[in-house]
């Protein structure tokens, strides 16, 4: 079972995708364990306070290291060798998740995934209790809880026995850093577009050819980058 710990200041934005599609039947199944935690819960002063205004200055506020040292700690134990829990910080300074990214994590077992807001956190909860900086990309959100939703749909659809064909992980898009070519569905034409000949030949080798091509194709168009260093 992959267990995966959410520490948030808005618990109530999980609720329904805790419940839905793969991450729902995951849990149904006893394939993961997604459990969320209000982060207010560690707090111990009578405004639970989160966040405070930066030393130097400057706009915004930032999230203290009280409560979120002891959040952490409580949820994923100390930082050093012994921890079986990694723990990711969502924030717009971490590295880009890719499907590499995803396929290792999926390999954990266990994650706790720790959503940033305001102007980021307090650098001593980095260096004392996070193992690791996860970002979606070039551009900033106003807090850590869609990039944690998007990371447990991710790594959740890669455990064993979640989706009902275990092949669809192996033909999808950034697997061997090509994107995944087209593909159509009944009926074989449909205003004036034809299904390719090929994939209704049942020439399964010839069908292997072909979309290998198109993967190569659209890749080679829409992500050039990700064909450096390759020979097709």
């Amino acid at each position: 079972m992959l267990e995966i710990d959410i520490l948030t200041l808005f618990p109530e934005i999980f609720e329904s995708f805790r419940s839905t599609a793969f991450v729902g039947q995951s849990r149904e199944k006893g394939l993961t364990r997604v459990d969320v935690h209000d982060l207010r819960e560690w707090t111990e002063d009578q405004h639970r306070t989160v966040d405070d205004s930066p030393y130097g200055g400057g706009p915004g506020m930032v999230m203290m290291a009280e409560p979120l040292v002891p959040a952490i700690e409580a949820l994923a134990g100390e930082k050093g060798a012994g921890r079986r829990t990694r723990v990711l910080a969502l924030s717009p300074q971490g590295s880009r998740l890719d499907q590499a990214a995803l396929e290792r994590l999926a390999g954990e077992e266990s994650l706790l995934l720790v959503c940033g807001r305001y102007e980021g956190f307090d650098q001593r909860v980095l260096d004392l209790a996070v193992d690791e900086e996860v970002s979606l990309g070039d551009f900033v959100l106003s807090g850590g809880e869609i990039p944690a939703m998007a990371l447990i749909e991710g790594v959740v659809r890669l455990v064993p026995g979640v989706l009902g064909n275990p092949d669809s992980v192996k033909m999808e898009s950034f697997r061997e850093d090509l994107l995944e070519g087209p593909q159509y569905t009944r009926p074989p034409t449909y205003r004036g577009l034809d299904v390719p000949s090929v994939l209704r030949s049942g020439d399964h080798a010839a069908i292997k050819r072909w979309r290998h091509e198109q993967a190569v194709a659209w890749t080679r168009n829409r992500r050039p980058d990700l064909l450096a260093g390759r020979d097709d």
